[in-house]
This record gives C-alpha cells, sequence and structure tokens, in this order.
C-alpha cells in the first residue's frame, strides 16, 4: 500500500517545487481580488474586459478561475488597467 501524502495547500499538491507553488498561489490570489471588483462593480464581462483591457474570454476565463492561462504580468496590468496598485509583500516561510 502506497503512502497518503498531505500538503499544506493545494497549490503545494499541484507544483512540482516550492517556487511553482507560491507563484501558483499569488496569481489565484490576484485572480480573485480583479474577479471580487468585476462582481462588485456588477459588470457584463463585455464591460469588464473593456474595463480590464483584455477581450470578454479573457475576463471568462478569470471569472471560472483558470490560473494556468494568467502571468503575474498579465494579472498586474489587468489591475492597474482598474486603477489598483498591486503590493507585493514577503512573508517567512
Amino acid at each position: 500500500m502506497s503512502k497518503i501524502e498531505s500538503y499544506a495547500s493545494v497549490w503545494d499538491a499541484l507544483a512540482d517545487t516550492s517556487e511553482q507553488a507560491a507563484n501558483l498561489r499569488a496569481r489565484a490570489e490576484l485572480m480573485q481580488q480583479i474577479a471580487d471588483i468585476v462582481k462588485q462593480s456588477a459588470w457584463t464581462q463585455t464591460e469588464a474586459a473593456s474595463h480590464c483591457g483584455v477581450t470578454q474570454p479573457r475576463v471568462n476565463d478569470l471569472l471560472r478561475g483558470r490560473v494556468s492561462r494568467f502571468s503575474l504580468d498579465a494579472l498586474v496590468n489587468m489591475a492597474a488597467a482598474l486603477g489598483r496598485r498591486v503590493h507585493v509583500e514577503l512573508e517567512l516561510a
């Protein structure tokens, strides 16, 4: 029988390295914050796309949580287009 592994987070389970897990975690958090802005603004996906400077299918990917389709760079650009600043904070692991 094989040993069952446990992980600190789903990102740790999905990623091959701790660096990849950290990147996934940061992207997911930023995506969630942008999605919250879109939902609170009650925009259609087309309206949100216009505000974010992307296409409607990109907004659909964002709202569906498709983390693999976004880079941190792209998410920072979307946040900036929404008039938001992204603040990065380092914590001890």
